[in-house]
């Protein structure tokens, strides 16, 4: 009953283990798009804000 247990427990670790691998490669996915979002709308995002600054200081 102990080495029943005992096999149980070892392959409940390795699947945790599995699974925080799992979410890193998604949290690396995620932050690879975010990077690439930001850098393809950096520019737009610039000038909108320098559009709204400059018709924010004509009032």
């Amino acid at each position: 009953m102990t080495k029943l247990f005992a096999k149980f427990q070892a392959s409940a670790s390795q699947d945790r283990g599995a699974t925080a691998v799992e979410y890193a490669l998604l949290v690396g996915l995620i932050a690879v798009v975010i990077i690439g979002a930001v850098t393809a709308l950096g520019g737009q995002l610039s000038t909108l804000f320098t559009t709204v600054k400059d018709a924010l200081a004509g009032i």
